[in-house]
C-alpha cells in the first residue's frame, strides 16, 4: 500500500558521508556569504563575510577579547563601523581579581564581563558579529582573516573553517604563559590567566583537602597532597600566594582541623619577588608572606614531574597543586604570522600602533611591541598598557573613518595626528590578611608615593572596584566581598 511503502522508505537508513550536524552548521553560516549563490553542489563551503561595498559601512575585525580588544570595541562608534570580533571566549576577564576566585573570595561570574555588554552592537547591529573561533592566518594582500570555530570535546561539531574580509584589522590576541621550554609544565602545572584556570585550581585544591582527610593515608602522601607550590614571584604569583595563605588561616584551619598542620604554600622565584616594586615594599611583602606561612624559595625549575618538581640545584619539591605564573610570551598564532617582530617576538608596530609593512593592520595588547626603529622600548605586558592602547586606537579609527579613510586602503597618506604615548600610573598588589602594596611611581628610579599595609589594601580594593567594567559586576564584587567578610569563604566543590 502507498502509506506502507513511504513508511519503509522513511525507516530505511541512508548512507551519508557528511553528518547531519555539519549540514545544519553549513546552513547556519550560509547567510554570511556575500557572493552570488553557487550551484547546490558547490554550497558545502560557505565563503564567510565577503568584502564590504563602497556604500556600506567599513568593517573592523578584532582578533581577541582581552583588555586591549574589549577597550577598543567599547570605544568604536557602531554608527561608523561594522564591528566583528573573533575570539575563543565570549567574555572579558578582569584579571586583577582572578586570584580571588580560586579560593572563593569572589564568584567566577564577578570577574567575567560578556562582550555583548561591552559593545552591544555586536549582538544587535545587522553587520556586526561575534564568532567563537580562533584565527589561524591573515592574508594581508586580500584583506582576509582565516578562522576556525572552537569546539568543546570530541562529541561536538567538527571545527568549521571560514574567512572574514576586513577593512581594518586589529590583532589583539594576547599572549600565552611562558614555560621557558621546561619539560612537564604544560602537562602538570595550572596557569592562572583564564576563568577555567581558576576553576581548575579551586577544584583541585578542594579535592586534595578532602582526599587528605581519608583514613589510612600515609603522612608523607598527605603532606604532598596539601603542598601548594606557586612558581613565579610577580604580582600574580604573590597575590595568589597571599589569597591562598589567607584562605588556609581563616577557613581551612577552622573547617579541616584534622589536616590543618599539613597544608602549606611555597613560592619559588628565580630572582627577587615583585622586582618592579620599591625595595621597601618588597621587604614588607616578604615579611608579611613569611609571617602568613608562605615559604619563599629562590631557585630555577629544571623539570616538572607528576608529583614533584626538580630545581637546578638537584633538590626536589613535592606538590599536590602547582600554579605556574612566570610571565608571558608570543602565542603560536603570533609566531606564525609573517609580520615584522619587535624584541621578544611580539608583532612590531609603529608610534600609531600600525603594522608598518602592510595596509590597514594594527596590533595592540600583549601580542604587540614597538619596533626598534621607533626608538621606544617594548611596553610591559600589563592590563593598563593594553587598556590605554585600546582606548587610543578606538579614537584613532573613529577619526580615520570620519576623514573618509575607513574602507580598505583608504588611509594610505592620511595624517593620523598624535602618536601613542604611555604613562605608567603605578602598580598594586595584595599580599593577604587586609594588607597590600601601592607603588604610584612611574618607574623604580622615579620619586612618588609608595604605601604598604591596611590603607594600601583599602586603596587596592577601591581602585579595582571602580575599574570593574560594568555596574553589574561592581555590584557582584561588592556583595561577594561583604558575604566573604561576614560568613567566610564557600568551600563547596561544585
Amino acid at each position: 500500500m502507498f502509506w506502507y511503502r513511504n513508511l519503509i522508505k522513511l525507516s530505511t537508513p541512508t548512507k551519508s558521508k557528511t553528518p547531519i550536524t555539519k549540514y545544519l552548521l553549513q546552513a547556519s553560516l550560509s547567510h554570511f556569504s556575500t557572493a552570488n549563490q553557487p550551484p547546490a553542489s558547490a554550497q558545502a563551503q560557505p565563503s564567510g563575510l565577503g568584502p564590504t561595498k563602497p556604500h556600506d559601512k567599513p568593517r573592523v575585525v578584532v582578533l581577541g577579547s582581552g583588555w586591549a580588544g574589549c577597550r577598543l570595541m567599547k570605544g568604536l562608534d557602531p554608527k561608523l563601523y561594522d564591528i566583528v570580533c573573533v575570539s575563543p571566549r565570549n567574555h572579558m576577564v578582569f584579571t586583577p581579581l582572578l586570584a580571588s576566585t580560586c579560593v572563593g573570595t569572589l564568584e567566577f561570574r564577578s570577574v567575567a564581563e560578556p562582550i555583548a555588554r561591552i559593545q552591544p552592537s555586536i549582538s544587535s547591529a545587522p553587520g556586526s558579529y561575534f564568532f567563537l573561533a580562533n584565527s589561524t592566518a591573515v592574508d594581508t594582500e586580500n584583506h582576509e582573516v582565516h578562522c576556525e570555530t572552537v569546539t568543546d570535546g570530541t562529541d561536538t561539531l567538527d571545527p568549521w573553517k571560514f574567512k572574514i574580509s576586513y577593512d581594518k584589522l586589529v590583532i589583539a590576541s594576547g599572549a600565552q604563559a611562558s614555560t621557558f621550554g621546561i619539560r612537564g609544565v604544560k602537562e602538570h602545572a595550572i596557569f592562572l590567566r583564564e576563568v577555567h584556570h581558576a576553576q581548575e585550581i579551586r577544584r583541585k585544591l578542594l579535592l586534595n583537602l578532602m582526599l587528605s582527610d581519608v583514613p589510612g593515608l600515609l603522612e608523607e602522601e598527605k603532606r604532598r597532597l596539601l603542598h601548594c607550590v606557586v612558581v613565579g614571584g610577580g604580582p600574580t604569583g604573590v597575590e595568589f600566594s597571599g589569597e591562598l595563605s589567607d584562605f588556609i588561616r581563616r577557613d581551612v584551619h577552622e573547617r579541616y582541623t584534622h589536616v590543618k598542620d599539613y597544608i602549606h604554600v611555597t613560592l619559588i622565584e628565580a630572582n627577587e619577588i615583585l622586582s618592579s616594586f620599591d625595595d621597601r615594599l618588597r621587604r614588607y611583602a616578604i615579611k608579611h608572606l613569611t609571617k602568613s606561612g608562605v615559604r619563599l624559595v629562590r631557585g630555577i625549575v629544571k623539570d616538572v614531574k607528576p608529583e614533584n618538581l626538580v630545581l637546578t640545584d638537584g633538590s626536589e619539591v613535592p606538590y599536590g597543586l602547582l600554579v605556574w605564573s612566570t610571565g608571558v610570551g608570543p602565542s603560536p598564532f603570533v609566531n606564525s604570522l609573517g609580520l615584522p617582530k619587535s624584541p621578544g617576538g611580539r608583532i612590531g608596530v609603529d608610534e600609531w600602533l600600525r603594522v608598518p609593512t602592510v595596509q590597514d593592520v594594527f596590533s595592540i595588547g600583549d601580542c604587540s611591541g614597538f619596533l626598534e626603529s621607533t626608538g621606544k622600548p617594548v611596553l610591559p605586558a600589563l592590563a593598563q598598557v593594553a587598556e590605554r592602547q585600546g582606548k587610543y586606537l578606538a579614537n584613532l579609527l573613529n577619526k580615520i573613518c570620519k576623514d573618509g579613510g575607513g574602507h580598505a586602503n583608504g588611509a594610505k597618506d592620511m595624517n593620523l595626528g598624535d602618536p601613542f604615548e604611555y604613562k605608567h600610573l603605578g602598580s598594586m598588589a595584595t599580599v593577604g590578611r587586609f594588607k597590600a602594596l601601592v607603588d604610584l611611581r612611574q618607574s623604580k628610579e622615579a620619586k612618588g608615593i609608595s604605601l604598604a599595609g591596611f590603607v594600601s589594601w583599602f586603596i587596592w580594593r577601591s581602585a579595582y572596584l571602580t575599574r570593574v567594567v560594568s555596574w553589574r559586576n561592581r555590584f557582584y564584587v561588592a556583595i561577594n566581598w561583604l558575604t566573604t567578610f561576614v560568613f567566610g569563604r564557600d568551600i563547596s566543590r561544585i
